[in-house]
């Protein structure tokens, strides 16, 4: 998880590192859960592969953006599943699927303490399952796994309320389209939804 920080970090750093050029800019860090169509269990199919729905578990996400012009800008949001999941459920095989994307983001406002958050891009969901010893990656104190990794594009929508000076709570709910998910889980459609909390930098137009 530390590589993956570092990664989300400087991502973060760059879209600040725009801001003498940008309207404003917003960080943020959030919680919530996922939930997916199709199987509410694993099962084999007739090829016998073996899939499981991409579902529950507490997420953690954070996120940046940066607003040029009439509200028109750009961000970046990953999202991780906090603890290690279970793929099969009890005893089964450690996973922790990570979504990353970038997306173009328009904000209208709404009144002056409220304001909308609409976003849609690309990007991929990396999901590692853990514990094997060949052919892997093994990172910091032994954590070795595999990962399997898919683009997606997403859309997305949240609804901020600024409860004091600049800092804002964001209900929210982001639906991702996964290629091939089907050969990690049993739909390519995962919706997350949770809540943020962030701080903006500047103001509105």
């Amino acid at each position: 998880m530390r590589k993956f920080v570092f990664v989300a970090t400087v991502c973060t750093f760059f879209a600040f590192a725009s801001l003498a050029s940008a309207q404003q800019g917003d960080a943020m860090i959030g919680f919530g859960t996922v939930v997916s169509p199709g199987a509410a269990a694993c099962g084999a199919s007739f090829s016998t592969t073996f899939t499981c729905p991409e579902d529950g578990g507490l997420y953690t996400n954070i996120s940046a953006d940066v607003i040029f012009h009439k509200r028109l800008g750009v961000g970046f949001d990953a999202a991780w599943r906090t603890r290690q999941g279970s793929y099969g459920g009890i005893g089964g095989q450690p996973y922790r699927p990570i979504l990353f994307d970038f997306n173009g983001v328009y904000q209208p406002r709404l009144s002056k303490k409220v304001g909308g958050d609409l976003m849609a891009g690309i990007g991929w969901q990396s999901t590692r399952f853990y514990g094997f010893q060949a052919n892997t990656s093994c990172v910091y104190f032994g954590a070795c796994y595999q990962s399997s990794n898919h683009f997606l594009v997403d859309v997305g929508a949240g609804l901020r309320y600024y409860v004091w000076g600049h800092v804002f709570v964001r209900p929210e709910a982001h639906y991702y389209r996964i290629f091939n998910n089907t050969s990690d889980y049993s739909s390519d459609n995962v919706i997350r939804i949770g809540a943020s909390i962030g701080y903006t930098i500047g103001g509105p137009d």
